[in-house]
């Protein structure tokens, strides 16, 4: 049996209900990515850029696909290796692992476990917030995903995007066309999440309902928008408890997936 089919055994064995809430009372999704991942990382120490990217000096920002963090592809495949802390309980590790069976649903990515020839590997733990590195690092590269705060659908697959190499929708190069960053309405200290990134867009249009695009108020100082949309300031966004078309669209394309 292929480590793909036992990640998906895995599955069918222990997984709960869509919807259904763990034994800590979270559910499978959360209502706000922005909002759970500011409020996760809240006063940690580990040092983040972009709210929930944690800086590697060696190398660029996005598109750093193009020098070397993509994943490798072999055949029809690419294969990520991945542990999940066993300080998990088994329904935290249930979220996890039904948010990584998204991507095989749509996409040519495949989580299989970690065995010890690979080098190159995704750890999963329960740290101080939620966050990522940006595409694919040496050796075991952790993603953190705090218990109680941080295991939600949604929020898992927005960490696993950044690991995979993608950014935030809102610092994409071309977002001035689209978006409006309110400087004044911004936290003190946390302008730098808003800094425009030179990134790959891939063809793909911009996306108010990307699991990448934090919410119009995210990092408000006093309640008022951070970010509103061009075309319409009266727009919500920033709510998607799920992977949308474009956010697929971009890993089928940076991946060059058959799908």
């Amino acid at each position: 049996m292929t480590p793909a089919f036992l990640f998906l055994l895995f599955l069918s064995l222990t997984a709960i209900p869509p919807g259904a809430t763990d034994e800590d009372g979270e559910t499978d999704v959360s209502s706000d990515v922005s909002e759970v991942i500011a409020r996760a990382n809240e006063g940690i120490s580990t040092r983040l850029e972009h709210g929930d990217i944690v800086p590697n000096r060696n190398r660029n920002a996005d598109p750093c696909t193009a020098r070397g963090c993509k994943w490798r592809k072999r055949g029809r495949y690419v294969r990520v290796p991945v542990i999940i802390s066993s300080s998990y309980t088994r329904e935290e590790r249930n979220i996890i692992i039904r948010a990584l069976l998204t991507f095989h649903q749509s996409t040519c990515i495949r989580f299989v476990w970690r065995r010890r020839w690979h080098r190159n590997y995704l750890y999963f733990f329960s740290g101080t917030g939620c966050w990522s590195y940006l595409g694919r690092q040496s050796r075991g590269q952790p993603v953190s995903l705090r218990k109680n705060g941080c295991l939600y659908r949604d929020t898992v697959q927005h960490e696993v995007l950044h690991a995979l190499g993608f950014h935030h929708e809102q610092v994409r190069s071309d977002r001035d066309t689209y978006v409006s960053i309110l400087t004044q309405n911004i936290q003190p200290g946390k302008e730098s999440n808003f800094v425009k990134v030179g990134t790959n867009n891939l063809g793909t249009p911009y996306d108010f309902n990307s699991v990448m695009h934090y919410s119009k108020y995210a990092f408000s100082r006093n309640g008022q928008p951070t970010i509103i949309a061009r075309s319409n300031p009266s727009l919500n966004f920033g709510y998607a408890t799920d992977m949308s078309v474009n956010d697929i669209a971009r890993v089928n394309k940076l991946y060059q997936c058959r799908i």
